[in-house]
Parts: structure tokens; sequence; C-alpha cells
């Protein structure tokens, strides 16, 4: 909701406890404290042609950027949460472009570094009849050579909730090390939350790695994203939305995304699943990061958990109507009556 102002700040008191007592999984969630959110990962530039063509056939490419955590972020913009993104981009044209880009969206980027030696990463979009492939060229890139340092930044100091993905360890040793160290501390004894998308790009993983290194990473984190069908491909094909549950089951909130069919989300009390949206899929990359953006946003704003998925669906429906990662949310009024629909509407209440 474009122009959403923040909520008020919660005090230090109630900060990391839930909002509610009641036992009921749906309105009883642990929550984040309220304040501001940091985003930290690589965004490239992104070649893609227009709908109906692939890289074969187009005689042109439309130029957009691209990064998860980004995503995450500018949505997050959108729905009036106060947001940061830390990255590096190469001191080049494309590199300009990715920082101005974000910033335009509502993002603080004065966090972003400059890297004089090393270019900001690309990657080509080839959209075909069994979905879109991502050619990345991102080897040697200035995100790539972030390390652990990054997490002394004064804005992770103020922070009430960092945002990373799956993407950033599998960049280089560095960029892993500075993944291990942000969940290192127990979250217990975090001075922030830390929420974590699997996101699994099995391009940028060697062999028989990301299994192991993503599991260990999503269990520490307060809040974990996975997409189903990736738990299937990382840890067995037959898992069910339980299942990886019982593989992951420190965080605080699990969010297990079924693609068109749903998500659930699961807590300490049960689970609570909503139904997705029926929605016109233009380009489906870049959903997920606003489904995560939306449903951050509602657990942040104390929404109950059915709250929160709906607001992640609507989000995510933005993403998949356009080619680019980042599509216009409907307006406020739009998206509170979508909301506020009985559970036997919200399902049959198609995306305009």
């Amino acid at each position: 909701m474009t122009g959403a102002k923040p909520a008020p700040e919660r005090d230090d008191a109630s900060a990391g406890r839930p909002a509610h007592t009641a036992a009921d999984p749906a309105t009883s969630p642990w929550r984040p404290p309220r304040g501001p959110v940091v985003c930290l990962g690589e965004t490239m530039a992104a070649m893609a042609p227009a709908p109906s063509h692939s890289l074969d056939d187009a005689e042109s490419l439309c130029v957009a950027v691209a990064g998860a955590e980004s995503n995450v972020a500018m949505y997050l913009a959108d729905l009036g949460r106060p947001v940061s993104w830390l990255s590096a981009v190469g001191d080049d044209a494309l590199g300009r472009r990715v920082r101005s880009t974000v910033a335009r969206a509502g993002v603080d980027v004065s966090g972003v570094r400059t890297d004089p030696a090393r270019p900001t990463g690309l990657l080509l979009k080839d959209p075909g009849a069994g979905g879109t492939r991502v050619h990345y060229y991102r080897a040697g890139s200035a995100a790539s050579a972030l390390g652990p340092d990054l997490l002394d930044d004064e804005r992770i100091g103020g922070a009430a909730l960092l945002h990373l993905t799956g993407v950033t360890p599998a960049l280089s040793p560095s960029c892993r090390a500075l993944v291990e160290r942000a969940l290192h501390t127990p979250p217990e004894r975090r001075a922030h939350a830390v929420s974590f998308d699997v996101n699994h790009r099995p391009a940028l993983w060697p062999p028989d790695t990301a299994a192991t290194v993503l599991r260990e990473l999503a269990d520490r984190a307060d809040i974990a994203f996975v997409g189903l069908d990736e738990a299937q491909d990382l840890w067995g094909a037959d898992l069910n939305a339980g299942d990886v549950r019982r593989l992951l089951s420190r965080p605080r909130v699990l969010v297990v995304k079924d693609g068109g069919r749903g998500a659930t989300a699961f807590t300490e009390h049960g689970e609570c699943t909503v139904p997705a949206l029926p929605t016109e899929v233009v380009e489906p990359v870049g959903a997920g990061d606003a489904f995560a953006a939306g449903f951050l946003a509602g657990l942040c704003e104390d929404a109950d958990l059915t709250r929160a998925l709906r607001l992640g669906h609507l989000t995510a429906a933005s993403a998949l109507k356009v080619v680019g990662d980042h599509g216009p949310l409907p307006d406020e009024g739009t998206v509170e009556a979508m909301l506020a629909l009985a559970e036997q509407d919200w399902g049959q209440a198609p995306m305009s």
C-alpha cells in the first residue's frame, strides 16, 4: 500500500514477545520488534525480452534490476515499512542504475558500497514454454566480495529485522561467512530478528553442497521461508509442508509456499494455511520475494497470520503480472478490502 504509514514503534520491554496470548496459531505468532528493516544481498542489472519472446528471437531487451533482497526491500517500502538495502555495486553504469532504481522505490541505499575494481553483476532472463531460464554473469562481481564486516554497518545496529536469502552464501566464501556470522548468535541473544528465505539457485552451488548448508542456515533464523518445490529438490521429493517443518523445527515462524496453491505458516502453536489468489502469470520470477515482503510487513504490523499470509499473496500477485521483479501494488483501499474478505470469498477473488 504505497503511502501507508508505519505503525508506532513498540517499546523495548515488549520487543520480541508475542502480541497475543491466545493459543490460536492464526492470532498468536511470535513477532519481531517494530523498527527498521535491513535487506542484505546482491542486486544485478537484468535484461529480458518482451513477453511472448525468447532470447532466440527477440530484437530488443528490456533493462531492469533483479535481486532477491532488494525486491523484498522495495515491496516493504511500498507497504510503508522503513527499510534499507545493503550491498555493493561496481563503479559502472549498471551499478548506478541498480542503486537509483532501488532508491526510487523509497529504500535507503546510503549503505551500498561502490567497488572500483569489480563489476556489477548481470543476468539474462530467457522465457520459454518450459518456464524462464536465468543466465547469470556475476562471478567476481562487486557483491561477491562482501564479507562479515558488512554486519558492522550502523544500519544493522539500529535494525529490528535483518532479511537474508540463500543466494548470498552461494556467491563466495566471504559471502557465506557473512551469512553464517549473521545467524551465529542464538535467537534469544540477538539485537534484532533475522529472516531467511532459502531461495535455492542450483546454478550457483557446487554439486552436493546446497542441501546441507541451506538447511543449517534456515534452521537458525527467527523467520524462514521456503518453497515446497525447492524443499523437495533439496531434501526429498516426497516431502509435504509438515515434513518441512520437522526438518526446520527451530524458526519461530516458518512459511512453506506451495506455488499457486497456497502457503502455510508454522509457529509454536500450530499452523495456518491461506490459499493463493487466482492470478494471470506474466513472469513468475520475483514472486517469492514479493510474498516474503508482504508477509513480513503483515507480521511486523501485528497482523494475525491469516492477514499476513494474505498480504503475502497480494504482494506476490503484483510481481506475477509484470516482466520485471517489482510490480505496482493495488491501491490501499483495494488491498484492505481483499484482506477483509470472508474465508469462502478469498480464494475466489481474482487479482485484476
